[in-house]
């Protein structure tokens, strides 16, 4: 089943939603504010992206801005600022098996579907 870590806050998040919905298949909201991925599943979600976990972290975040901007963090550090600050995870993120996407833009997810 389709998996998409939502905040529905967000608007591209919402259409990640509505893209998912309209395409007919089987999925589930996790709403990663509340239920937040801990290291290991993060890890995962990092590993099937296929990217660096620094590039999974929502730079812009006050949160990033205020407590790790310019400092030297290893990728463990990164993700364990993630577990602790779920803000600062990019979204939406869509894993359809082995395969995982950020919706930023929303097309990216039709990769996967």
């Amino acid at each position: 089943m389709i998996k998409i870590y939502h905040n529905n806050r967000c608007s591209k998040s919402r259409c990640g939603v509505e893209l998912l919905e309209k395409s007919g298949k089987k999925y589930e909201i996790i709403k990663y504010l509340e239920n937040t991925p801990d290291v290991d599943e993060l890890k995962n979600i990092i590993t099937l992206l296929g990217i660096s976990p620094i590039d999974l972290v929502r730079k812009n975040e006050a949160i990033w801005k205020e407590n790790f901007k310019g400092k030297e963090l290893s990728d463990e550090d990164i993700i364990k600022a993630m577990v602790e600050n779920p803000k600062l995870i990019e979204r939406p993120i869509i894993i359809n098996g082995d395969k995982a996407v950020i919706g930023r833009p929303t097309e990216n997810i039709l990769e996967i579907l």
